[in-house]
C-alpha cells in the first residue's frame, strides 16, 4: 500500500514539475521573442541557447533568429551551426549559396557548392521520391524471377546477378547518406591526427568555424573528411549536426 502511495506522489510531482517546466520554457521563450523584437538580440540568443541547453527542439524560427542574432554579433561559426540545422529541415539552393558566400568572407572550408554539396541537396529533397521508384523497380524485378521460379523456368544467372546487384545498390543508394554527418569546428585549434590517439602525429591544425564530413567515430575521434583526406578529430572539437 505505501509503495502504491509512492508512485501516485511520485506520479503527481514529475506532472507538476513537467508543468513548471513548460511554463518556465514558455516564459522564457517569450522574453527571448520580446528582445529579439526590441533589437536585443544577443540578450535573446543567450535566452534561446538556456532553453536549448534544457533539451527544448528548436522551431525553424528560432534557428533564423539565432543565426541573425550571432551574425550580429559577428560570431560566424554559431551562424553557420544555425544555417547548417535550417537547411537540414529545409534544403535549399539559397541557404546553401548563403552559407557558402558567409564562408568564403571568412575564409572557412567545407561550404563550396560543389557536385557533392549539390548531391546531398538532391538528396535531401527528392530522396525519397527516387527510392520509392527504385523499390518499385525493386519489386518487379523480383517479381518476374519469383514467378519465372514457381513456373519452373529456366532463370539465367545473369539475371540473378542483375537484380542481385541492383539490390545491394539500392541498398548502399538508402543507407550511405544516414551514416555521413556534417559538423563545425568549435575550438579556434582543432587538430586533425592520424589516429584516434592523443599520441598520433598531427597532420593539419584548423580553425573554428570549418565544416567537416563525418563518417564514424572511434572512442572520443571522430573520423572526418577533410580536403580529400581522413583524419581524427575529438568529439568535444566539432558541434554535429
Amino acid at each position: 500500500m505505501q509503495a502504491f502511495a509512492l508512485k501516485i506522489s511520485l506520479f503527481f510531482w514529475l506532472l507538476t514539475a513537467s508543468a513548471t517546466w513548460a511554463a518556465d520554457r514558455a516564459d522564457t521563450l517569450r522574453r527571448a521573442d520580446s528582445l529579439f523584437a526590441a533589437d536585443a538580440q544577443p540578450d535573446a540568443a543567450r535566452l534561446y541557447e538556456t532553453v536549448l541547453s534544457r533539451g527544448f527542439m528548436p522551431t525553424d524560427a528560432m534557428l533564423l533568429k539565432l543565426a541573425s542574432a550571432y551574425e550580429r554579433q559577428n560570431d560566424i561559426p554559431h551562424v553557420l551551426y544555425y544555417l547548417q540545422v535550417y537547411f537540414e529541415r529545409h534544403p535549399s539552393d539559397a541557404v546553401l549559396r548563403r552559407m557558402n558566400d558567409i564562408a568564403r568572407t571568412n575564409n572557412l572550408s567545407g561550404y563550396a557548392t560543389d557536385d557533392l554539396n549539390y548531391f546531398y541537396l538532391f538528396y535531401k529533397r527528392f530522396g525519397v521520391y527516387f527510392q520509392l521508384f527504385l523499390l518499385v523497380l525493386a519489386i518487379y524485378a523480383f517479381g518476374v524471377l519469383l514467378t519465372k521460379a514457381l513456373r519452373q523456368q529456366p532463370i539465367p544467372a545473369r539475371q540473378k546477378w542483375v537484380v542481385l546487384v541492383y539490390l545491394i545498390g539500392l541498398l548502399l543508394f538508402v543507407n550511405l547518406p544516414r551514416g555521413v554527418r556534417s559538423g563545425i569546428t568549435n575550438h579556434d585549434r582543432v587538430l586533425l591526427r592520424t589516429d584516434p590517439s592523443a599520441a598520433a602525429p598531427v597532420a593539419e591544425v584548423i580553425s573554428r568555424g570549418n565544416k567537416l564530413n563525418i563518417l564514424g567515430s572511434r572512442d572520443i575521434y571522430l573520423r572526418v573528411r577533410w580536403h580529400n583526406q581522413w583524419y581524427y578529430v575529438r568529439q568535444d572539437q566539432v558541434w554535429v549536426i
